[in-house]
């Protein structure tokens, strides 16, 4: 074998064992699924287009609302960064007007209720350094309170859709054994 096949073996094979070394020394590695993955849903029906951007924790056997995430305190509403709600036309929400923009989710988890926020401050992350919420409620747009649905059937990851199907719009929210809709009229 001549000397350059030599070299471009020894290279590949430093760089095969460089990712295998990474792969097992870092948190979540090359080949692993993130604990809380990345998520973008994207909305559309006439001219109205809605997305949201946010992170997916998995409930992982845990107790969830009144436990990981504490009832009656502000949630960054799902993992890392601050879950982002982006629409391009102005909203109805139960009655108030939230302008066509992009705003930051805002949860507090309630037993019977929750209070949802749209917050026009856009933040990098979702919890400062002591994990505390990085919000601020001076930038609260909209605040709305629904109910909190018990389901049947436990979710396991962290899930916001929108649903459509009865030409009702609303944007829904569930975990564990939770769920709530946020109803939209544009």
């Amino acid at each position: 074998m001549n000397t350059f096949l030599k070299w471009v073996m020894v290279v590949l094979l430093l760089v095969v064992t460089g990712l295998f070394i990474y792969n097992f020394t870092t948190e979540g590695g090359l080949f692993n699924q993130p604990l809380s993955p990345k998520k973008t849903v994207k909305f559309e029906v006439g001219h109205l287009e809605l997305e949201v951007f946010y992170n997916r924790p998995s409930k992982r056997d845990r107790d969830i609302f009144g436990a990981l995430v504490p009832f009656n305190k502000v949630w960054r509403t799902g993992a890392n960064e601050a879950t982002t709600f982006e629409t391009n036309e102005d909203l109805s929400i139960k009655g108030m007007l939230l302008p066509k923009g992009k705003y930051t989710l805002w949860t507090v988890p309630m037993e019977d209720n929750w209070k949802v926020m749209f917050n026009s401050k856009q933040y990098d992350w979702g919890v400062n350094e002591k994990m505390e919420p990085n919000w601020d409620p001076n930038f609260d747009v909209v605040e709305v309170e629904v109910p909190a649905i018990t389901l049947d059937k436990s979710v396991e990851q962290f899930t916001i859709a929108f649903d459509n199907s009865t030409d009702d719009l609303k944007m829904t929210m569930a975990w564990d054994d939770i769920k709530i809709e946020v109803p939209l009229k544009n």
